[in-house]
């Protein structure tokens, strides 16, 4: 098969022949038809993120249809199209586990970080771990729900029932979950880099009530804000926009170190928060919410061999919306 391999943090992804995968014990089989291209994916690639099963196939919001079983497994049905997220293994037994935390397991793994991801035409993953894609979504406007939608939908829920919602970095998750949130009545505020006008437009298109640069004060005081973009700097600048009692949320696996900033910032009942990793619960919610609202989601295709140039896409700040692989159909 076809695959972007990647061999260490500082060099390009290489287009590799790899051998096509078996199905393990528990597993299923996976033809992909589309990958989107995620920000961990930039972290894990540039380095940022530690520790990667090297030689590595990254990627992991991938939609495609279950092709083989491996041994004890019977579903999903053979041809059932499947999403396959960041979690992709935990063991099931640890106190987080137990109590419907699977996504703080200390022994968990994660598809396209130290198991194969879905920069390739084919992958193995637990049948546990995938999830069969509504209906009404084509593969590629559905490959960005599997991690933009599903981390960007846990940390909306961690923002509560704030009415007055900010939101940080204005991408792939941000455009998604404005999506979320409007269709749950709530007022949106989108803060975007110096001088962005496309971004701001864009969320003023998806029902933005207001829009501007990270470090403008918003119209009102937020009742919570969710930040996307992985900069520590802006969680200074979150607490200054929120109302006492308020709730800022860290909706990224990497961030750049938070600054000192004085605890008068803090002070009147605000919490900073992050959010890790994602639960199967958070995955069935979220599709079956998504397919209700319609979600629509904005891409940019590229031909697997172009995987390089999305990465540098996302990570310039080049996109409008999300980026995805195409690998088939």
């Amino acid at each position: 098969m076809r695959a972007m391999l990647f061999d260490a943090p500082g060099r390009m992804l290489r287009l590799a022949e790899l051998p096509v995968p078996t199905a393990g014990r528990g597993e299923v089989l996976v033809r992909i038809a589309a990958c989107a291209v995620c920000r961990t994916d930039v972290h894990v690639v540039d380095g940022e993120l530690p520790h990667p099963a090297l030689p590595l196939v990254p990627g992991h919001e991938i939609v495609g249809a279950v092709v083989a079983h491996g041994a004890g497994v019977s579903a999903p049905p053979l041809g059932t199209r499947v999403g396959i997220p960041w979690l992709g293994w935990t063991c099931g037994t640890c106190d987080f586990c137990s109590s419907g935390r699977e996504n703080l397991c200390d022994r968990a793994r994660f598809t396209g970080y130290t198991l194969p991801g879905g920069y390739a035409e084919f992958v193995a993953c637990d049948a546990r771990f995938c999830f069969p894609i509504p209906d009404g979504f084509r593969d590629v406007q559905a490959a960005p729900l599997l991690c933009a939608g599903l981390i960007g939908y846990r940390a909306l829920r961690m923002a509560g029932a704030a009415a007055h919602l900010g939101i940080y970095g204005f991408g792939a998750a941000a455009h998604i979950v404005a999506q979320v949130a409007r269709f749950q009545g709530r007022t949106l505020y989108a803060f975007t880099r110096h001088g962005d006008v496309q971004a701001q437009n864009f969320a003023r298109s998806l029902g933005a009530a207001w829009a501007g640069d990270s470090h403008e004060a918003p119209s009102r005081a937020l009742d919570a804000a969710i930040i996307f973009a992985p900069v520590g700097a802006l969680v200074p600048a979150a607490l200054r926009a929120v109302a006492k009692g308020g709730t800022v949320v860290c909706g990224g696996i990497h961030m750049s170190d938070i600054p000192a900033f004085p605890y008068d910032l803090l002070w009147g009942e605000r919490i900073v928060r992050s959010v890790a990793n994602l639960t199967r619960h958070d995955g069935e919610e979220f599709l079956a919410l998504a397919a209700r609202i319609p979600v629509r989601s904005e891409a940019v295709e590229y031909p697997l061999e172009r995987a390089n140039e999305a990465l540098s896409d996302l990570r310039e700040g080049r996109l409008r919306g999300a980026a995805v692989l195409r690998v088939r159909g």
